[in-house]
């Protein structure tokens, strides 16, 4: 049996609805099922209850720079085997780059900006520290090892920071594949509590951050369909008034997702830039048909025409508008069903829990050789 490991698990924050909060939670649950001591390094943002896995240490500065500097003023008191940062952090023994490349989403934000919104945020602090906590962690070597879950973000590390690709690891996402799977029960019974009518075609986007995921873009490409009973279902936070539409429902920040995946029909996040979306394979694996752009990391797994379809970019609406059209047959819908079930099964997170692990435990190994070295110098 593997040694015990005392792990802490960093991240600053909390989102009811972020996709980073949902990996977190379900990786430190198999972590402690499989009898390791898992704590949580975050900020008083995070609730008690949404942490049952073991101890939380709250750091009280909320901004990416002030959480990196309390964590390093803390860190010999956390007498932890390892610590793997969720984090853009000043060191760590492992990060893992869960959402992407700050400097590689500016780099493709600028394409969708206007002049003044490009010189707004180039002096946003928050943006200067963020890419200043990156460099650290990648360019300086601060990460003794990073795990990814697209080849995309390694890619982009590599290209940007010269981080060595050997101590890159793609792991997947992974989401319990048990409790997303296609109920026709539990779709009837959503569609009429969300008053979706039978002949009704639901287009669902999930995820906050909307400007990002692309929810104009899927606005204006349901428009460009021209069909009445096309409808889309947004779940997220978000400001509403600059999406409005009288075709668009917005739901707020759900808790049970899997009722309203079982109520749509199709799928849509054409985002600027996503290194892998969670909702993505959720929806995958309750056999939706998954819309998204090449710029999410999602994309790497799913054949287009099969799974689902992969638009060139965000602002590709003519491909998005093909797409809509493309998968508004009910019967090419039922008999891709199947087909997406059996693709989001290879990426049970159990799976992802157990690579995660090892990775865990050779970096603490390393950790523990180095603090070998260090005392008997």
């Amino acid at each position: 049996m593997t040694k015990r490991l005392r792990i802490g698990f960093v991240r600053r924050g909390y989102s009811p609805s972020g996709g980073a909060e949902a990996y977190l939670k379900r990786l430190a649950r198999g972590v402690a099922e499989a009898g390791h001591d898992a704590q949580l390094i975050t900020t008083g943002e995070w609730p008690q209850n949404e942490w049952p896995f073991g101890a939380v240490r709250r750091l009280q500065s909320g901004s990416p720079i002030g959480f990196a500097n309390g964590l390093e003023q803390i860190r010999p008191q956390l007498h932890r085997d390892v610590l793997m940062a969720l984090e853009r952090v000043w060191n760590c023994d492992v990060y893992r780059a869960g959402d992407g490349v700050h400097r590689a989403w500016l780099a493709r934000k600028r394409k969708f900006e206007l002049p003044l919104e490009r010189f707004v945020r180039d002096f946003n602090r928050k943006h200067r520290d963020i890419l200043q906590l990156e460099e650290a962690l990648l360019a300086n070597r601060g990460a003794g090892r990073v795990i990814v879950n697209s080849h995309m973000v390694k890619n982009q590390i590599v290209d940007h920071f010269g981080y060595p690709a050997d101590k890159i690891d793609i792991v997947r996402n992974g989401v319990p594949i048990q409790q997303f799977r296609f109920d026709t029960e539990l779709r009837e019974k959503a569609r009429d509590e969300l008053k979706i009518k039978p002949d009704q075609i639901a287009l669902l986007f999930a995820g906050s951050g909307w400007e990002r995921k692309g929810l104009r873009f899927a606005i204006a490409a349901m428009a460009l369909c021209r069909n009445r009973k096309m409808h889309l279902l947004v779940a997220g936070r978000g400001n509403q008034r600059y999406y409005k539409s009288k075709r668009v429902k917005f739901l707020g920040e759900v808790d049970d997702l899997v009722r309203i995946y079982a109520a749509a029909d199709i799928f849509i996040l054409p985002t600027i830039y996503d290194p892998f979306s969670n909702a993505c394979l959720e929806a995958l694996a309750c056999g939706l048909p998954v819309i998204t752009t090449r710029d999410n990391g999602f994309s790497e797994i799913i054949e287009h025409g099969v799974h689902g379809s992969i638009a060139d970019s965000a602002n590709d609406l003519m491909g998005l508008r093909d797409a809509i059209q493309f998968w508004s047959d009910a019967e090419r819908r039922a008999a891709t069903r199947s087909t997406n079930s059996q693709r989001a099964a290879q990426f049970d997170i159990s799976m992802n829990v157990a690579r995660v692990l090892e990775i865990l435990v050779q970096a603490a190994a390393n950790a523990a050789s180095t603090s070998g070295k260090i005392r008997n110098t």
